[in-house]
């Protein structure tokens, strides 16, 4: 090994840090996609289908830290759907399929507000025992 290369470290189950970083990024994803979609639709001023979910998702920055892509949205639309935290209808489409719009409903606004006080606690929770390394927190204050 060259000695510029950075050395892999591995457990004794062969596990590596990006395996785990990966691991924790999936684990962190699965609990956080329904508070995000939720939130997306509550701001919205208009009902959304899929494809308008996943281009604010992608505007929200070069990097998603929630690692969701546009085809896991709609298992997470559809349960929240049934849920009854977001309605749905069909409307035909000129240019292909038929899309499914989503809107968050009162009943969801109420989980909303619960979740954000959970996330709120967590967040700040987390921060005091594991506060973001300083250069990262110059970065998000610039």
């Amino acid at each position: 090994m060259a000695e510029d290369e950075p050395e892999v470290v591995a457990d004794e189950h062969g596990s590596d840090e990006e395996s785990l970083a990966r691991k924790f990024q999936k684990e962190l994803s699965a609990g956080l996609v329904a508070f995000v979609l939720l939130s997306i639709l509550d701001r919205a001023r208009e009902d959304l289908y899929g494809y308008q979910i996943a281009k604010q998702l992608q505007a929200a920055g070069p990097i998603n830290p929630v690692g969701i892509k546009q085809g896991a949205l709609y298992p997470v639309l559809r349960t929240l759907a049934a849920n009854g935290l977001l309605a749905s209808r069909i409307v035909p489409s000129y240019s292909g399929p038929p899309r499914r719009y989503y809107r968050i409903t009162p009943h969801g606004r109420v989980v909303l507000a619960r979740w954000q006080e959970i996330w709120t606690d967590m967040r700040s929770f987390v921060n005091r025992l594991a506060p973001a390394p300083e250069a990262d927190q110059k970065a998000g204050t610039s």
